[in-house]
């Protein structure tokens, strides 16, 4: 089975756009590929994204746009079953995205989500948020940075599988067209 396990970050409260991502795939349990780049969002800038992220209209200002980006990264999303920590989040920035560019794809995607995987894998812990987990396994985390927020959920993941978790109970469908996560899992 192949992952693609993606972060996003945006540059505003609307979620409807990136400025950044970052892309870990994962086979056999081993991270096999990684991809990560600045995205131009074309729309502005809130204090708050820039203070999160670091991520200012200058430092986007020559980097491509999500349908330039689009082209490069479709058949690798198209090639496996995505991931993210607090997926929802991701699946509906990716979702609106491309409803906003007017990109077809797919009408439902197949992800899960390490927020679930890792509440069940170690429910001890005060929070599942990705620097706690991080934290907690020993996994390095430059937080907010979509490179390494991917990398660290990559390694969550793997993580989980390796200690006997089944990923079938977490698999979920999203609907690319509604921005929404269909009911029940996905089988």
């Amino acid at each position: 089975m192949k992952f693609v396990v993606f972060d996003v970050e945006t540059p505003n409260g609307a979620n409807r756009a990136m400025s950044a991502i970052g892309v870990s795939v994962v086979e056999q349990m081993q991270i096999v590929n990684e991809f990560a780049t600045l995205i131009n969002p074309e729309t502005h800038f809130d204090r708050f994204n820039i203070e999160l992220t670091g991520i200012t209209p200058e430092a986007v200002k020559d980097a491509p746009t999500f349908p330039e980006l689009w082209e490069v990264i479709e058949p690798i999303f198209s090639d496996g079953i995505l991931i993210a920590h607090n997926a929802p989040f991701d699946m509906g920035v990716l979702a609106r995205c491309l409803h906003s560019y007017q990109i077809g794809w797919k009408p439902y995607a197949q992800y899960a989500c390490t927020v679930r995987m890792s509440k069940a894998c170690y429910p001890q812990l005060c929070n599942h948020r990705l620097n706690t987990v991080s934290d907690f396994l020993g996994i390095e985390l430059d937080h907010h940075k979509a490179s390494s927020d991917a990398h660290a959920c990559a390694e969550i993941l793997c993580v989980c599988l390796r200690s006997g978790m089944e990923l079938r109970p977490f698999l979920r469908a999203y609907d690319m067209n509604r921005c929404c996560t269909l009911g029940g899992n996905w089988r």
